[in-house]
């Protein structure tokens, strides 16, 4: 445990200090228990991000910085978690327990959204049954019906087509 939050810890100073320096998303402290993403326009991820919920008419659109943040410290596709909120709730249009992803067959709940997508980013980046996986073995764990890989890859091509943006 004690090894978990040493590592976590020296994550979270990484992030901060890499989203100052070279990173158009910024991390604030207003709110104690998460750091408070603020991204620049300059960010296409984000603008991209922010168009892609509204068109979508999702009340989550003022969190795209919070998705934005999380899968870069994480590691992961910034258009993952995004594409797994809108096949599991519709995009946070109906969710409990501020479970926009369905965690945990959504018996899991959360403080905030801004938390779930928190956990649920380090978890699929870190958590001993996704670590080291590609994206397409990522998501058959956390969800093998046939069909729903296929389901969130397409919503994230919706999002954007390109990757790396």
């Amino acid at each position: 445990m004690k090894k978990y939050l040493q590592k976590r810890l020296i994550r979270k100073g990484l992030m901060m200090v890499a989203g100052a320096v070279s990173l158009p998303c910024i991390v604030s402290h207003a709110d104690n228990r998460l750091p408070k993403p603020e991204c620049k326009s300059t960010d296409i991820r984000f603008e991209r991000l922010k168009q892609f919920f509204h068109q979508s008419r999702s009340p989550i659109e003022h969190l795209a910085g919070d998705f934005i943040v999380e899968a870069d410290a994480n590691h992961l596709d910034w258009r993952l978690l995004p594409g797994l909120s809108v096949v599991e709730s519709g995009a946070g249009r109906a969710f409990k327990g501020n479970n926009v992803f369905g965690w945990n067959n959504g018996d899991s709940s959360f403080r905030s959204i801004r938390e779930g997508i928190h956990f649920v980013a380090e978890r699929l980046a870190h958590g001993q049954y996704y670590r080291g996986k590609t994206l397409a073995q990522k998501l058959q764990t956390y969800n093998p019906n046939d069909g729903y890989r296929q389901k969130v890859q397409a919503v994230m091509a919706r999002i954007s087509a390109t990757p790396g943006l």
